[in-house]
């Protein structure tokens, strides 16, 4: 695929209603494919864990073929620059961590329940553990 993170679970509303909350994105990243407005790519910020899934608003080429782009959640009112890392103003190529390629709705709710509610988590390993421990043979 070409991407550190073939997957990828949508965090936030941000991107509603093309993809919501806990909806499974499957990326590539081939670099040599150009980069377009409208597309849907995942990106990491220098200093932030954390990608995000946003749209390509802009594309500016350089006439030494550097491309710069810039991106907005389709739920938002404002482009990504607040989010960007202080003093960057457009995203880079090397920024881009996949390009959403297909999704599976809701199936990564899971893994943010386990996230927002540790009890959750734990209650889950119980029962799992719990179902090991009466289905012994």
């Amino acid at each position: 695929t070409g991407s550190e993170s073939p997957i990828v679970v949508v965090l936030s509303g941000s991107m509603e209603p093309a993809f919501f909350r806990g909806d499974l994105l499957f990326l590539t990243n081939y670099r040599e494919e150009p980069i377009r407005v409208g597309e849907i790519v995942v990106f990491k910020i220098e200093g932030r864990d954390i990608p995000i899934v946003h749209r390509v608003l802009k594309v500016h080429e350089k006439e030494d073929g550097k491309v710069k782009f810039l991106t907005k959640g389709d739920n938002n009112s404002v482009d990504d620059r607040g989010l960007y890392a202080p003093g960057q103003l457009w995203l880079e190529k090397k920024d881009v961590v996949g390009r959403a390629r297909g999704f599976v709705p809701y199936v990564g709710i899971v893994t943010i329940l386990m996230n927002d509610y540790p009890k959750f988590k734990y209650a889950i390993l119980a029962c799992l553990g719990l179902f090991v421990l009466i289905h012994r043979e």
